[in-house]
């Protein structure tokens, strides 16, 4: 069963967080601030970290520094997914170049924590596995200037590697596996967050307007997500 090292100043979230994903079959350790965390960390082997960023003593980006920094190899790849109630993109942004998996915005719902963790930890195991070997089907996909890796979820854009959220994979990935094709906002919500869980159409066009934001801080040429107006988005063919 995989472990889980979950940390949050909030001990409410911390009793709440550990009962749904113990009932899901995961083994939840809890810490109540960064510096007992990562004493924690350094003295088990965990397969995901769930941190909180704003925190007393140290926040979850100093916790993450500390763990992409270590010299245990197990705990420096542990993949980590950022709790937050911070709704600013720059902090999403230096998450993700500092090493985080993925990010999930308070509140959300537990059907949403437990798709996000299903997921990246699926990925995590698919980027340590030895793919290069034919025990694993390549699943690259390619199409112009950008290249999809489905099994580690690995996104590039010409020869730079963009760093995505689960959900803005999904949805890349569904735009431009069909390009020319109109997805309203069902269909990518579909997509992206699986037909499950619920969310408003302007998270869909605050995923897009990051998106590329995100892809034209590489390349500001890139014009390849269409506004289709009334109808939803689509990949420039």
């Amino acid at each position: 069963m995989p472990r889980i090292a979950l940390v949050d100043d909030e001990s409410n979230i911390l009793t709440s967080i550990s009962l749904a994903l113990e009932s899901e079959g995961y083994i939840v350790d809890t810490y109540a601030n960064g510096q007992e965390a990562l004493i924690g960390l350094e003295s088990k082997e965990y397969d995901l970290g769930l941190f909180d960023i704003k925190m007393p003593r140290m926040n979850g980006n100093e916790l993450l520094m500390k763990v992409r920094s270590s010299k245990n190899l197990s705990l420096k790849n542990m993949p980590v997914i950022f709790l937050t109630s911070k709704d600013q993109e720059q902090d999403e942004i230096i998450g993700l170049k500092m090493g985080a998996a993925d990010y999930i915005k308070k509140p959300f719902s537990q059907k949403l924590l437990n798709e996000r963790v299903r997921t990246v930890l699926r990925v995590h195991q698919n980027r340590n596995a030895d793919v290069i070997n034919n025990s694993v089907e390549n699943k690259n996909f390619k199409k112009g200037d950008l290249s999809l890796d489905d099994l580690k979820q690995l996104c590039f854009w010409k020869s730079d590697i963009i760093e995505l959220t689960v959900a803005e994979f999904n949805l890349i990935r569904s735009l431009s596996k069909h390009p020319g094709v109109i997805k309203d906002r069902n269909q990518l919500m579909d997509a992206m967050y699986g037909d499950t869980i619920y969310v408003d159409d302007r998270t869909i066009d605050s995923h897009i307007k990051r998106l590329r934001k995100k892809f034209k801080s590489y390349d500001p040429n890139f014009d390849q997500i269409r506004t289709r107006y009334g109808s939803g988005y689509s990949w420039r063919e």
